[in-house]
This record gives structure tokens, C-alpha cells and sequence, in this order.
């Protein structure tokens, strides 16, 4: 099987570079039409410059492609829906929106500003619920879309440093999860990506052993598989140096404390017993979750009941 994206139309936001750029060079050379989105800022999101945009958008055409180069800052919601207006116009629909756009104000949460917070939630979190809501009613009405967040193992996991970072990646999870139901029916399809890549956003903090394995190219072809017509529903993809796995969130066998033992000091005892993942299991939503405990407290009440 031999992924085809000719006739497809992808948008990649921050594709001036890095991953982005990987993202999109990827998607172009399976024929898809690529709008190359970057509004050219520094890893910091202070500096504008036109060139990156542009450079990929002509390397893409260089190559045989289509390409659209997009400036806007994706925390624009206007500028949003007109990039995605661009694309509709010029070539009739949007099947793939890959939001990558992002930066980093790294500093300890003691220390940071919360202006900058603010501006790096506003740019990875924001920026993909605009870019996501532009193209919202072009794939429902023609029953057809892929969507992809760009998350990290900072937001799965946690890192130092990185608490404006790790919150809103991991808020593009719950999104993802939210968005991979709701738009099931309608024949949309949304997936995180956790890449691992050095990038502009990784300069100084890796070795050049690690450099030399953790180039964007290594990641992309999850991308690619996770945009394809093949590709599976609310996925967490961990990508780096060739190396890929999925991620998820898992819950421990469920325990009842009937009310007349239901404390805090109950939970401390038998927290081995609560906390034990050996037998972990998975939900697919949150009422999924409501309804197991309703029937576990119900079936644990009847068989006590005198």
C-alpha cells in the first residue's frame, strides 16, 4: 500500500521550517496542494520575517507541486479563516489541516511572566482551535477531513521549565479527544503527533549524536500516516529519530468504598489497591467513565445490601 494525496488540498501551519516544512515537502511529494503557512516569527514568536514561507512554498513548486505560501499568525482568527477561504477559492476544498505552528518562552513557572503564558497557550492552543474551526464546516459538508495536533511529551509528561509549553500541549490532547468523537460521524479523523525533532527550538540542547538522529525528516512519515485516509481515530503518535509509538491515557481497575468507609484516611490505606495499573484499561470518553463507575457502585450495593 503506497499512500496517494493527489487531488488533496493540506494546510501545515508554521511550515517556514522544522517540522512544518518537513510536514509539508512530505505531503507534496505524495500530490497533495500545500498552503504553506508561517508568519515568519523567531522560536519566540517576537520577529517577522517573509522569507521562510516563501522559501518552502517555492521549493515545493521546484519539485512539481502546488503550493499556496500563507502568512498569517494563527492567532488571528480572521486571517485564519481567510487563509482557509484562499485555499477553498483556488482549489476547491480542504481535506488536511496540520496544526504545527509554535513557540517557546521557556522559564521556571516561579519566574515566568504572565504575559508569556498567556502568549504561548495563545499560539499553540488558540492557534489550532482557529485553524481548526476555519475548516470544521469544509470537511463536514464534503464528509471528508484529517486533522492533526501537534502535542509533546512536555504535556504528556511534564518538563522543567516548560509549564506555558506542557499546558497547552496537553490541552490539544483533551482537544483531540473531543474532536476525534464529534467528528467520527462526518468522516473526520483527528490524531495528536508528540514529536521529539531538533529543531530551531531545540538549538543548544542537544548533543550533535542526538542532532544527527532527531532531524524532522524522522517524524514526518508519522504525520504523513496520520493525515492519510488510512489513518486511525484520536491517536497520541510519539515520533523521534525513527522511533514511533502510541501514547494514551490509562485507568486503573476501579474500587468502591461504601459510604460508611468513604474517607480520605480509606483511600491513603488501600491506595496500592487504587493506584495498582497491572490491570489498566482504557475509556474512549468521559460518560464511558461515568457509566463503569455508576454500575460498579450499583453491583458492589446489591451484593452488600442484607
Amino acid at each position: 500500500m503506497e499512500f496517494d494525496f493527489s487531488g488533496k488540498v493540506a494546510i501545515v501551519t508554521g511550515a517556514g521550517g522544522g517540522l512544518g516544512r518537513s510536514h509539508a515537502l512530505a505531503l507534496a511529494a505524495r500530490g497533495a496542494r500545500v498552503v504553506v503557512n508561517d508568519p515568519g516569527t523567531s522560536v519566540s514568536g517576537a520577529s517577522d520575517d517573509a522569507g521562510p514561507a516563501a522559501q518552502v512554498g517555492a521549493e515545493i513548486e521546484r519539485l512539481g507541486g502546488e503550493a499556496l505560501v500563507d502568512r498569517c499568525d494563527v492567532t488571528d482568527a480572521e486571517g485564519v479563516q481567510n487563509m482557509v477561504a484562499t485555499a477553498v477559492d483556488t482549489w476547491g476544498r480542504v481535506d488536511i489541516l496540520i496544526n504545527n505552528a509554535g513557540i517557546l518562552r521557556d522559564r521556571t513557572f516561579a519566574k515566568m511572566d504572565l504575559a508569556d503564558f498567556r502568549r504561548v497557550v495563545d499560539v499553540h492552543l488558540w492557534g489550532a482551535v482557529h485553524c481548526t474551526k476555519a475548516v470544521w464546516p469544509h470537511m463536514v459538508a464534503q464528509g471528508y477531513g484529517r486533522i492533526l495536533m501537534t502535542s509533546s511529551a512536555s504535556g504528556i509528561y511534564g518538563n522543567f521549565g516548560q509549564s506555558n509549553y506542557g499546558a497547552a500541549k496537553a490541552a490539544l490532547v483533551g482537544l483531540t479527544n473531543v474532536l476525534a468523537i464529534e467528528g467520527e460521524r462526518k468522516g473526520i479523523r483527528v490524531n495528536a503527533l508528540a514529536p521529539t525533532a531538533a529543531t530551531r527550538m531545540t538549538d543548544g540542547l542537544l548533543d550533535e549524536a542526538a542532532v544527527a538522529r532527531l532531524g524532522p525528516e524522522a517524524i514526518s512519515p508519522g504525520a504523513v500516516f496520520l493525515v492519510s485516509e488510512q489513518a486511525p481515530n484520536g491517536v497520541i503518535l510519539g515520533a523521534g529519530a525513527g522511533v514511533f509509538a502510541v501514547s494514551r491515557m490509562q485507568e486503573a481497575r476501579p474500587v468502591f468504598l461504601p459510604e460508611e468507609d468513604r474517607t480520605a484516611e480509606t483511600i491513603a490505606a488501600r491506595w496500592d489497591e487504587i493506584s495498582d495499573l497491572s490491570v489498566a484499561h482504557t475509556l474512549s470518553s468521559a460518560f464511558e467513565q461515568t457509566n463503569l463507575y455508576v454500575e460498579l457502585a450499583d453491583r458492589v450495593s446489591a451484593v452488600v445490601q442484607p
